[in-house]
C-alpha cells in the first residue's frame, strides 16, 4: 500500500456533535464575522485583506493559509472570515481527531467547490494523516485503495478545489513538508492594551452592556494580551455589574470584579500566584524542577509548561535556568517579599 492511498473500507469514524454551552455559544457570537471587524494585528489583517481580494478578482479560491500563535489570538476567527470574505462554507476539525487517514480522507471527499477546511492545532496531525494532506493541497487528488490482498488497486478521486486554513500554537512542530505547502504564514501576536480595549468595548455592545473607557482599560490590562481572555473577564465583570444592579460596567465595578475573581493587576491569577510563591519562598530561591512545580499547584507538567510558565516568563517573573525554574526580582516585587539572600536572580 502506498503511504498516501486510502482504503476505500477504511470506515471513519463520525465525531457527533456535543451540546454547545451557552457561555461557548455566547463566545462564538463575539467573533468578528468580517474582515473589517477585526481589531488588530494590523501587518496580518493587510496582508491576508490583499490576498483574499486579488483571489476574488482572479474568480480563484483563495490560497491555502496557516495562522501561527498563541492560544486566544484569533486564528479560528481569521479562518471564518477567510470563508465569509470568500463567500463559502467552513468545516471545522482538529488535529487530535484525526487519527486515521480515513477521517481525513471523509471530510475531504465531502467538500464543496471553494470550501475552507479548517483544522485547529494542525501540529498534532498523525504522520500517516498528514500525508494525505500532501497531493490533496497541490493537486487536488486522493488515492484510494480498493480490495485487499493481490487483488488490491489504487484509484485516484479528484478533489474540489478547496482552501486548507491551518491553526497551530507550536510552529516548530508542523513538519517542514506541510509548513512549505501554504501559500500564506501568518503570525499572530499577542496584543497591547489599546486593542484589547477596543475589543471590550466591541465585546460589551454585542453583549447589550455598556462600559466606561476606564473599565475597558481595566480589563484589557489584566488580559494577558489575549482576546480569549479579555472576553472571559468580561463576562465576569458584567455578571458582577449585573448583581450589584448597574447597567454600566466602570473602572471600579470592573476593578472590584477582578480582584473577587482573583485576576490582580498584571494578569495573574491563582495559580500564577501559586508557582511564583513557591519560588520565592522555597529553599532560599533556589532553581524548582517542572515536575515540582507541577506537584505543587496540582496540574500537569504540561499544562505548566504551555499555559502558565510561557506568560510568567514573557513578563519577566520567572526565568529558566539549567538546574530549573527560578523566581526574578520582578517576582520578589509583584509578591511583596524579599530576597534571600544568596539569590541567582
Amino acid at each position: 500500500m502506498s503511504r498516501r492511498e486510502i482504503p476505500l473500507d477504511a470506515n471513519p469514524r463520525i465525531v457527533e456533535p456535543q451540546p454547545i454551552a451557552s457561555e461557548v455559544r455566547e463566545e462564538a457570537d463575539l467573533r468578528p464575522r468580517i474582515i473589517d471587524e477585526f481589531i488588530g494585528q494590523a501587518d496580518l489583517i493587510s496582508h491576508l485583506r490583499i490576498m483574499l481580494t486579488a483571489a476574488k478578482q482572479r474568480n480563484q479560491v483563495a490560497d491555502h493559509v496557516l495562522f501561527a500563535g498563541p492560544p486566544g489570538l484569533g486564528k479560528t476567527s481569521l479562518a471564518g472570515i477567510v470563508a465569509s470574505e470568500m463567500g463559502v462554507g467552513l468545516r471545522l476539525t482538529s488535529g487530535p481527531i484525526l487519527t486515521r487517514p480515513g477521517d481525513l480522507a471523509a471530510i475531504l471527499t465531502d467538500l464543496q467547490e471553494g470550501d475552507v477546511l479548517f483544522i485547529d492545532e494542525i501540529h498534532r496531525l498523525p504522520r500517516q494523516v498528514e500525508e494525505v494532506l500532501y497531493p490533496a493541497m497541490e493537486d487536488r487528488r486522493l488515492d484510494v485503495l480498493v480490495g485487499r490482498g493481490p487483488s488490491a488497486r489504487s484509484i485516484r478521486l479528484e478533489l474540489p478545489a478547496f482552501t486548507l486554513v491551518g491553526a497551530t500554537t507550536r510552529t516548530g512542530l508542523v513538519a517542514a513538508p506541510l509548513r512549505d505547502r501554504f501559500g500564506f504564514i501568518g503570525r499572530l501576536d499577542l496584543y497591547g492594551e489599546v486593542d484589547l480595549a477596543s475589543i471590550v468595548a466591541r465585546s460589551a455592545a454585542l453583549l447589550e452592556y455598556q462600559v466606561e473607557t476606564t473599565g475597558a482599560s481595566e480589563i484589557a490590562r489584566r488580559s494577558r494580551g489575549t482576546p480569549r481572555i479579555a472576553n472571559r473577564l468580561l463576562r465576569r465583570v458584567r455578571d458582577v455589574a449585573q448583581i450589584e444592579g448597574s447597567s454600566i460596567i466602570s473602572g471600579e465595578i470592573a476593578r472590584s470584579a477582578l480582584t473577587t475573581f482573583g485576576v490582580d493587576l498584571r494578569g495573574l491569577d491563582k495559580v500564577d500566584r501559586a508557582l511564583l510563591s513557591y519560588l520565592c519562598t522555597h529553599g532560599d530561591g533556589r532553581p524548582v524542577g517542572l515536575v515540582t512545580l507541577a506537584q505543587v499547584v496540582g496540574e500537569e507538567p504540561h499544562t505548566i509548561e504551555e499555559a502558565y510558565e510561557p506568560f510568567l516568563i514573557r513578563e519577566g517573573l520567572i526565568a529558566r535556568t539549567p538546574r530549573g525554574r527560578v523566581a526574578t526580582d520582578s517576582a520578589y516585587e509583584h509578591m511583596s517579599l524579599r530576597r534571600p539572600s544568596g539569590g541567582l536572580l
